[in-house]
């Protein structure tokens, strides 16, 4: 399995890590599957990072405020 997004030309890359690997176990508590945590992960990364406010003179952070991926239905909880 391979997880690609096209390359974004931005220094704006500060926190992906931690961004990308706490929207993957987001996704898993809520109980999506391992492969669709990490496709809504990447998305959400992809987006924060072409989204970025260009802050700073270098590697500057993400925008965490665009849109998560919609929760799944619950059972009534």
């Amino acid at each position: 399995m391979c997880f690609t997004r096209p390359r974004l030309e931005t220094t704006s890359t500060h926190g992906t890590g931690c961004t990308l690997s706490a929207a993957v176990a987001a996704g898993l508590a809520l109980g999506r599957p391992l492969e669709r945590a990490v496709e809504d992960a990447v998305d959400f990364v992809h987006r924060a990072i072409a989204a970025a406010p260009g802050l700073g003179k270098g590697h500057g952070p993400l925008n965490h405020f665009v849109p998560a991926p919609p929760r799944p239905p619950t059972d009534g909880w």
